[in-house]
């Protein structure tokens, strides 16, 4: 099995590709709990957000960066949106 480092390498994933990663796996782990804190599995979420459950499913297995609209569409029904901050360098 290779390491992270090894995998990184190959890919030549850069600084800015790193904090990509590190907030899309922040964001779906934060819905993941929020969902489960909330008592729904994802057939009840993909259900409220019109989506179906594959869809959900594969958001939250992160095989797929989710579209802008697909990801405010999970969030509304959880009692959340996107908000932006100014980057602190």
């Amino acid at each position: 099995m290779k390491t992270w480092r090894e995998i990184r390498k190959k890919l030549n994933i850069n600084k800015e590709d790193e904090i990509q990663i590190a907030f899309e796996k922040d964001l779906i782990n934060k819905i993941i709990s929020i969902r489960e804190e909330e008592g729904m599995s994802q057939a009840d979420l993909a259900e409220k957000a019109n989506i179906k459950q594959s869809q959900l499913a594969r958001f939250e297995r992160a095989t797929h960066s989710p579209q802008i609209n697909s990801l405010l569409k999970v969030l509304y029904p959880l009692g959340y949106t996107l908000k932006l901050e100014k980057i602190k360098h």
